[in-house]
């Protein structure tokens, strides 16, 4: 019997530490993209190598290279982590009820602060074409999956005449094409919170879309 109970309590340690090891990777693997967002964003990705990557994450090379191979491999966990987020706003936005601007609103305001956030946004979003072909790949078809529910709200708006008639392609490109090059500009520095940021854009994007007075109605935001 002791010895069962031994072996048993063994086990249950080997778990907790294994756990406890996840957990600390999982946190020293967040560091490093909030580390190597903010080198993309200062040096431009083509710039960036993963030995500034490791001096700005208090790591030697050797370390960094234990949790991931390269800048590249870098760069898609960010972006792959970015089109989780929205991927996940859309699917809110989809079956909250209510009226369609409002949740195209809230959706873009989620959208702006996963594009500016400190680990997947700035260039970590915007540099799709620097990924070897099959990494973009995969990005691109999530991310045209991600266009292609925004289009579906879009289109819905139109038919049930909360959004101005016109091209539901064309109006959704322009719409997220606002909300994304709010990466190109926006300064984590500068005066104005992400939040706040992120709440006068999705109001300006979603403007387009409504008409010319730009109302829209039941916002939770």
């Amino acid at each position: 019997m002791r010895t069962i109970v031994q072996l048993l309590n063994r086990r249950s340690h080997s778990v907790r530490g294994e756990q406890r090891r996840a957990r600390r990777r999982a946190k020293t693997r967040l560091e490093i993209l909030r580390a190597a967002s903010s080198v993309f964003r200062k040096r431009g990705y083509a710039s960036s190598g993963m030995r500034e990557i490791a001096l700005a994450a208090d790591l030697s090379p050797g370390n960094l290279y234990h949790y991931f191979q390269s800048k590249d491999e870098i760069l898609f966990f960010c972006q792959d982590g970015a089109l989780d987020r929205l991927s996940a706003a859309l699917a809110v936005a989809r079956k909250t009820r209510g009226p369609v601007s409002a949740r195209l609103r809230d959706l873009a305001a989620a959208h702006v602060l996963c594009v500016i956030s400190e680990v997947e946004g700035a260039s970590a979003h915007i540099e799709v074409d620097a990924l070897p072909r099959a990494m973009r790949k995969a990005i691109v078809k999530k991310r045209d999956a991600y266009e292609h529910g925004v289009r579906a709200l879009v289109a819905a708006g139109m038919r049930r005449g909360e959004l101005r008639r016109g091209d539901a392609m064309v109006m959704t490109r322009a719409f997220l094409g606002a909300l994304n090059w709010t990466a190109h500009w926006f300064r984590p520095e500068g005066p104005e919170s992400v939040a706040h940021v992120a709440q006068i854009v999705a109001d300006y994007a979603v403007g387009g879309l409504t008409g010319p007075d730009g109302r829209v109605k039941g916002s939770q935001t």
